[in-house]
């Protein structure tokens, strides 16, 4: 039966072979030492504890170990993990401990503060920690792991496809955050089939950088490279230069990130001197990529992709080969093995090739929608079980997909459509912009304006009109932004997505600040 419990298979297979590499510490474990750390954690998740089938249970910790030891412990365990953001405040938290209804949380010791002010709000059954506790009242999950009798008979629970692994909370940029549902189904799925459809070896290396808590620490790459026996490498947080000294020092294959720290790390002084020869691939997700970002790593002589994900159906749905990576710069590639995807009008119909349509994907790698939200989950999942992602693509003659933008960041200006990626890759080709975003604005002639928000590169005198010359010859006029402002910084969320609403409640002037 199809269950999430990806590590524990891998270990029957392949138990000796190197699972881990814990950057931090610099330990190394083997499937079956990692197997045997998740068996423990399982078993204090349903003894000591006492959770049941179902039960939700959180974490909120950064990169360790010991998360990757609840996140696999989970399948054995028959819980459902709630993994929550490490940047949010205890107030934020405190809504998705009540609405998961977790029976309790682990935390680690760089968040003692917010789990104590955590507790001041909500009360629990467990509170434990990972490190030394922050209250007499709170207990070390690895003491209560210490104490396990010994049970070689122990076995995982049984679970069903459908069953959840986890409850993942989506970003909230507009609204409350609402919990997709994770089934094991899900899980499993997303390891095999990027496996196949990225053409993954068992010998590949691939570095995790990025929030485990996210869907992309779960699915991008952490369960295929499991499902296929490779090796993962784990930071413990995002630093340019460690990164790329252990790109190189662990030969690492396959790298992922998200277009900000693909940035960042062109930006550091070890990009120039680190030696490549062994990567096999880099890919970029969690928001547009800037074509420039392409060209600079390619003249670095790596290949370079761009994927494309959602939480809520899983966080690999296309791919392409190698050779296309660089025939086809900019496209997210074909959809993967077994998942169809459409492309409609406002009316829900399909729309014509190169046309700019919003993308809707259906097949194994669909989440069962949102946690005790059902009026949510009807109006992102159709009667034919289609998610609506929200985001706008193109579909060309050979079947390659590119992403035109989100839906909501859309603009309608003088009844035409206007697409802010489109204008923020251009923006982003200008040698004094460091990084922009383009949002809309309300106009009393037009309906509706764009609104560049520009980062200058240090040290750069760069004004309005320089921009608006620059986009002109290069886009249409009707596109080009009616203002730009200059801030310090984008907002963003852990993954790189730019939370336009903030830039809009930033906004105040009229538009005519240097526009076309």
């Amino acid at each position: 039966m199809l269950h999430g419990d990806v590590l524990g298979e891998r270990a029957r297979l392949t138990p000796a072979k190197t699972a881990l590499v814990d950057v931090a510490t610099g330990a190394r474990y083997s499937y079956a030492e990692l197997d045997a750390r998740a068996v423990r954690a399982a078993r204090v998740l349903r003894e000591p504890l006492g959770l049941a089938k179902g039960d939700r249970f959180g974490i909120l910790a950064g990169n360790r170990v010991e998360f990757l030891d609840l996140l696999f412990a989970t399948p054995k365990a028959g819980v459902v993990l709630v993994p929550l953001g490490t940047r949010l405040t205890a107030h934020e938290l405190e809504h998705v401990v009540r609405d998961s209804g977790m029976r309790g949380l682990v935390y680690g010791g760089e968040l003692r503060d917010t789990a104590k002010e955590l507790q001041s709000l909500v009360r629990r059954e467990h509170w434990l920690a990972f490190d030394e506790p922050d209250s007499p009242r709170d207990r070390r999950f690895g003491a209560l792991a210490d104490e396990l009798p010994a049970r070689p008979d122990w076995r995982r629970e049984s679970c069903h496809p459908e069953d959840l692994y986890a409850l993942l909370y989506t970003s909230g940029t507009t609204g409350k955050p609402k919990g997709v549902m994770i089934p094991q189904r899900m899980v499993a799925w997303n390891g095999y089939n990027t496996v196949a459809s990225w053409a993954l070896r068992e010998d590949d290396v691939s570095p995790i950088y990025t929030p485990l808590y996210h869907a992309g620490g779960l699915g991008a790459f952490l369960v295929p490279i499991v499902t296929i026996g490779g090796t993962i490498v784990l930071h413990k947080g995002f630093d340019p230069a460690e990164v790329w000294r252990t790109i190189e020092r662990e030969r690492c294959t396959v790298v992922l990130g998200v277009p900000t720290i693909w940035k960042m790390l062109l930006e550091a002084p070890e990009f120039q001197g680190v030696d490549l020869r062994h990567v096999r691939f880099l890919i970029s997700g969690g928001a547009p990529l800037p074509e420039y970002l392409i060209d600079a790593y390619q003249a670095r002589g790596v290949v370079f992709k761009q994927g494309y994900g959602l939480t809520e159906v899983g966080v690999n749905c296309f791919a392409m080969t190698v050779e296309d990576s660089a025939r086809k710069k900019g496209s997210i590639g074909k959809p993967l093995m077994f998942t169809e995807a459409r492309l409609v009008d406002e009316s829900g119909q399909e729309v014509a090739e190169g046309e700019v349509g919003e993308l809707l994907l259906h097949g194994p790698h669909v989440s069962l929608g949102y946690w005790r939200n059902p009026e949510a989950t009807a109006a992102a999942i159709d009667p034919q079980g289609f998610f609506h992602t929200g985001d706008l693509a193109r579909r060309d003659a050979e079947g390659f997909f590119t992403i035109a933008g989100r839906k909501k960041d859309m603009l309608i200006s003088g009844g035409v459509n206007v697409y802010p990626a489109e204008i923020e890759a251009e923006l982003l080709q200008h040698p004094g912009v460091q990084d922009a975003a383009v949002a809309g604005a309300p106009d009393p002639k037009w309906g509706e304006v764009g609104v560049a928000f520009v980062v200058r590169r240090p040290g750069v005198t760069l004004d309005g009109a320089a921009l608006a010359a620059h986009l002109d010859g290069r886009l249409a006029r009707y596109k080009i932004p009616r203002d730009f402002v200059f801030v310090e910084a984008l907002p963003r969320t852990p993954y790189g997505k730019v939370v336009k609403s903030e830039l809009q409640r930033l906004y105040t002037r009229p538009p005519g600040g240097g526009g076309a």
